[in-house]
């Protein structure tokens, strides 16, 4: 069998809620993982894989707005929806503020939520993306020598070749040759590239 490419986190004290909305999230072809607690949520192992978290707010123990914000402590991104049968507007805003991807009041459609999931699973798997390419740039800033760095610092700045070559006291052919490197280095074809590159990573 092969592994789910995503995965579903429900989390819900309520048994019978918990089991409704893990047989919703499998009629649509979606793997599901129900949790009794935020902490057994949070004590779990889970899959790295695009995914989404469905929480109840009010649950014994941590509460939905508890687990939120350990997650934000631990570094965890996992976009959440949260379903509540006594929701309030200051409760709705701070979770929403606070990152959620969506606030559900029960009793709500079945497709309401279904298309929330979906939101959230896409977004995760976007920011995935757009983390993975990051750490790649990194990996490859990372593999630059000093005086590459320094002079990469000095092209994605707009600085022309004899600018740099100037202001680092060294020939204009130098220069080229580690622009060269740095371009081979950072695997793009362009200055644009570089730029957008570099910018994507925060580095400068």
């Amino acid at each position: 069998m092969t592994p789910p490419d995503t995965v579903v986190f429900v989390v819900d004290d309520d048994t019978l809620v918990r089991g409704a909305l893990e047989q919703l999230v499998k009629s649509v072809g979606l793997e599901a993982a129900t949790f009794a607690s935020a902490q057994e949520f949070l004590d779990a192992e889970l899959p790295d894989i695009p995914s989404c978290l469905i929480s109840d707010i009010r649950m014994p123990g941590l509460s939905g707005h508890d687990l939120q914000d350990e997650l934000k402590q631990r570094g965890n991104s996992v976009p959440i929806i949260f379903i509540t049968g006594h929701g309030t507007v200051p409760m709705s805003v701070r979770a929403m503020k606070s990152g959620a991807v969506d606030f559900l009041e029960k009793p709500f459609e079945d497709q309401e939520l279904l298309d929330a999931i979906q939101h959230a699973i896409e977004r995760n798997r976007s920011d995935r993306n757009i983390r993975v390419e990051i750490e790649g740039i990194n990996k490859r800033i990372g593999s630059l020598t000093s005086r590459e760095k320094e002079i990469l610092v000095l092209v994605i700045s707009g600085k022309l070749n004899k600018e740099i070559a100037f202001e680092l006291g060294m020939s204009e052919n130098t220069v080229k040759s580690h622009r060269a490197r740095i371009m081979r280095k950072m695997t793009v074809g362009s200055i644009a590239e570089l730029v957008r590159a570099t910018e994507k990573a925060e580095f400068h």
